[in-house]
C-alpha cells in the first residue's frame, strides 16, 4: 500500500479525533463496502451489509480491542448528548447545594419506593418485562423486582441519606511557616453507568450524588421499562421535591446497545462504570479506554472455594449452602477439594449443594473436574430450568480443567464447577489462572493455610467463610455501584467495591496568612 492510500485510509477513519467529545467518525457518505479502514493497528474492510445499514448523520466506531465497526445512529447519539449536556450543567449547579438538599432527595425517594400506590406502577412495570424477558429466552434472576429487592433500594436511598457525604472532605492539613496547604476530596463530575437487568442499581448509582456527582444511565432493553417507571414515579419527584436539577439523575431512554457505545466515548464523562455479562462489559470498556474516558468495569463474576486440609466439614456445609442461595456475581462457582479427602469431603459439598437446590425446589447441577466425579451420583437426570425454559440433564458432567473459567448463569439450578487437587497451593495456581480473580473462600482451621491464600491469591475478595459476603451493602454499610475483579489488572488506590463515595478525585487549597513568602 503506498503512503497516499494509507494517508487517505487514516483521514477517513478519524475515529476519536473530530470534536471534543472524542466521538467517531459523523460522515457515513465516506464508507462504502470494500473500502479498508484503520482501526487501532488493524485494517479492516467493510462489508457490504454494515455499510447498507448507514444512514445520513449516523456515526462510525471502530473498537481498536477488537478491530470491529460499530454504528450509532444519528437519533441514539443526539439523546446520549442531551443527556450527558444535562447531566454537565446539574453538576455545575450541585456543586453550589448542600449535603442536606440532597439527603432531602433521598428520603423523599426512600418514602416513594415505600408508598404502595407509587411501587404498584413499578411493579407492573417489572412484570411486564419479566414476561417479555422470557419470552425472549433471557435471564430474569436479577431482572424480578422481589419484595426483599424494594426492601433493599429502600434501605438504600435512607442509608445514602443517613451519610455525611465526600464533597470538599478535608483529607489531610500541611503547615508551613505562613501558609498551608489542605489536601480535599471533591466531586469527579458526570458518572456515565451502564448495566443490564438489575432494578436496584438505580438507588445504588444514585449514590454518587452524594459525592457532588451526577449521572446518566443506560440500562438493557430487559429492564427497560422498569427503570423508565422508577425515574418517572420515585426519582424526578424527589428530585423534583428536595429541588435539584433534574439532570443529576437521567435515564437514555434507549434500548439499542449503541446508546451505551455513544455514552462511553462522550470524553465530557468524568468516569464510565459498566456492570454486566464479561463479553459486552469488556468492549465498553475499550471504548471508554480508546476514548481516554477512565472506566470501572464490572463484569465477569462466580466465587472460587477452596477445602483445606483441616476443614471443618460442619462448617463447609454451611458456607457451601450459603454462597448457592441465589445466582449473583458472588454465587460459588469453583470449589476445590483435596484429593485425598475427597471420599470424605465430595460427599459433603453434593449434601450442601442438594439442600441449597431443594429450597428452590430444584435438584443442583455439577460440573466434575479431575476425577471429582468417582465420589458422585451417577446416571442421575434432573430438570434444569434454562432461560429458554425446562430441559432434561444429567446431573452430573464431566468436564476439564479449562473448564473452570465458565461462569454458570443459572436460574432456579445451583450449578458449579467441584475439581480436585493434591494441594492448597495447586488450588491457588488454579484460582490465580482460570478464575475472574475475583472473590477466593478458604475452609480451614489453619492460619498457615488461610495466610497462603490470603497472600498468594490475586483476588482483591478473600474470607474464610461464605462467598456472598462480598457486597458494598452487607460488608461495608454502603450501597454499591458494583464489585471490580482483577481479572484485567489491579485498581489504583480503591478497593473492589465501587460505592457512591468512592467516585471522587483531590483537589489542593492553598491559604497564605503571610504575604511575605515567596520561594
Amino acid at each position: 500500500m503506498s503512503a497516499q492510500q494509507l494517508a487517505k485510509i487514516e483521514a477517513m477513519v478519524l475515529f476519536g479525533a473530530h470534536t471534543k467529545q472524542n466521538r467517531g467518525m459523523p460522515s457515513t457518505s465516506m464508507i462504502r463496502a470494500g473500502d479498508r479502514v484503520l482501526v487501532g493497528t488493524r485494517l479492516l474492510e467493510v462489508d457490504a451489509e454494515f455499510a447498507g445499514s448507514l444512514q445520513p448523520g449516523d456515526e462510525v466506531l471502530g473498537v481498536a480491542s477488537s478491530g470491529t465497526l460499530r454504528r450509532i445512529p444519528r437519533d441514539v447519539r443526539a439523546l446520549v448528548d442531551q443527556g450527558v449536556t444535562r447531566a454537565t450543567e446539574a453538576f455545575s449547579q450541585l456543586q453550589a447545594m448542600s449535603a442536606g438538599v440532597v439527603s432531602q432527595f433521598f428520603l423523599v425517594a426512600a418514602d416513594l419506593l415505600a408508598d404502595d400506590s407509587v411501587f404498584d406502577r413499578i411493579a407492573s412495570a417489572n412484570a411486564a418485562d419479566v414476561v417479555s424477558a422470557r419470552e425472549r429466552g433471557r435471564s430474569t434472576t436479577r431482572l424480578v423486582l422481589s419484595p426483599k429487592m424494594r426492601s433493599d433500594m429502600i434501605d438504600s436511598f435512607r442509608m445514602w441519606a443517613g451519610f455525611d457525604g465526600t464533597s470538599e472532605t478535608v483529607t489531610e492539613v500541611v503547615a508551613h511557616e505562613g501558609w498551608t496547604v489542605e489536601q480535599m476530596r471533591a466531586p469527579l463530575g458526570v458518572i456515565g453507568f451502564v448495566f443490564e437487568g438489575r432494578p436496584n442499581v438505580f438507588a445504588d448509582a444514585t449514590g454518587v450524588l452524594k459525592g457532588g456527582n451526577t449521572v446518566v444511565f443506560r440500562i438493557g432493553s430487559d429492564a427497560l421499562g422498569t427503570a423508565s417507571a422508577i425515574m418517572n414515579s420515585v426519582i424526578k419527584p424527589a428530585l423534583a421535591k428536595a429541588m435539584l436539577p433534574e439532570g443529576c439523575v437521567t435515564l437514555v431512554e434507549s434500548a439499542e446497545h449503541a446508546a451505551g457505545w455513544a455514552l462511553f466515548s462522550d470524553r465530557r464523562v468524568s468516569l464510565a462504570v459498566a456492570r454486566g455479562s464479561g463479553e459486552a462489559v469488556a468492549e465498553l470498556g475499550s471504548i471508554a479506554q480508546q476514548s481516554g474516558v477512565p472506566v470501572s468495569l464490572h463484569g465477569t463474576g462466580g466465587a472460587w472455594m477452596i477445602v483445606g486440609e483441616n476443614a471443618d466439614p460442619e462448617r463447609l456445609g454451611l458456607m457451601i449452602r450459603n454462597s448457592l442461595d441465589r445466582k449473583v456475581c458472588n454465587t460459588l462457582n469453583v470449589i476445590c477439594v483435596l484429593r485425598h479427602r475427597a471420599a470424605e469431603i465430595v460427599p459433603v459439598v453434593y449434601g450442601a449443594a442438594t439442600e441449597a437446590a431443594r429450597s428452590r425446589g430444584t435438584e443442583p447441577r455439577l460440573h466434575a473436574v479431575g476425577g471429582t466425579e468417582e465420589y458422585l451420583p451417577s446416571g442421575i437426570t434432573i430438570d434444569v430450568r434454562r432461560a429458554a425454559g425446562v430441559r432434561t440433564e444429567s446431573q452430573v458432567t464431566v468436564g476439564s480443567v479449562e473448564d473452570l473459567s465458565r461462569e454458570f448463569e443459572w436460574e432456579e439450578n445451583p450449578e458449579f464447577h467441584i475439581v480436585l487437587v493434591d494441594t492448597v497451593g495447586e488450588a491457588i495456581d488454579l484460582f490465580n489462572t482460570h478464575s475472574p480473580q475475583f472473590i477466593v473462600s478458604i475452609c480451614s482451621d489453619s492460619e498457615s493455610e488461610k495466610g497462603e491464600v490470603w497472600n498468594r491469591c490475586n483476588a482483591p475478595f478473600v474470607g474464610d467463610g461464605f462467598t456472598r459476603w462480598v457486597d458494598g451493602q452487607f460488608a461495608l454499610l454502603r450501597p454499591e455501584l458494583g464489585l471490580s475483579n482483577w481479572q484485567f489488572g489491579r485498581l489504583f488506590s480503591r478497593s473492589g467495591i465501587l460505592s457512591g463515595d468512592s467516585a471522587f478525585t483531590v483537589r489542593l487549597r492553598m491559604t497564605q496568612k503571610d504575604p511575605s513568602v515567596r520561594r
